[in-house]
């Protein structure tokens, strides 16, 4: 007589394998939701802080401050463009790439594309953006280590501010 090996699984078993690899799965898809609405939420962070900031220096009479503010890992560059003057000097390829977000106010994008995991663009209000821009359009500061920089600049009797890296 031969015998033959069984593999018995009973179904109480086998249904606990299928719930284990589904609650694995949720929680996978749970906690890459979660990181995507912190990104989102760094991004509204930003730009809220960024605009008070402005709005500081845009009260002043006059003032220059360094700032660093907090951005999404994907996000690699901060830039400034003025849509309204041609693109000159070092980001010139974001010109084009970054005006698929531009609709008619925005001056402060996100790039690349989509890596904000939120709004990609924004109007920052009271800042001189053809000074801001008249060496380098767009004027982009590079995403270091999750921080970008900048320089909010006002000098007497300006009534905007300008930005420079």
């Amino acid at each position: 007589m031969k015998k033959q090996g069984q593999f018995n699984l009973s179904f109480g078993m086998i249904f606990s394998i299928i719930l284990i690899i589904i609650f694995i799965s949720f929680a996978f898809y749970a906690i890459g939701k979660f990181l995507e609405l912190q990104n989102s939420a760094q991004s509204g962070q930003f730009y809220t802080d960024f605009q008070s900031d402005i709005d500081k220096m845009w009260r002043s009479s006059q003032g220059n401050q360094e700032v660093e503010y907090i951005v999404p890992n994907k996000v690699e560059y901060v830039c400034f463009i003025d849509y309204s003057s041609p693109e000159r000097r070092m980001y010139v390829g974001f010109y084009e790439d970054l005006e698929q977000n531009y609709y008619e106010n925005e001056n402060l994008f996100f790039y690349p594309l989509g890596s904000s995991e939120g709004i990609d663009s924004r109007e920052m209000k009271n800042i001189d953006l053809t000074k801001t821009t008249e060496n380098e359009n767009p004027l982009c500061a590079e995403n270091i280590n999750g921080k970008v920089n900048f320089v909010i600049k006002k000098d007497f009797g300006e009534n905007l501010v300008t930005i420079e890296k």
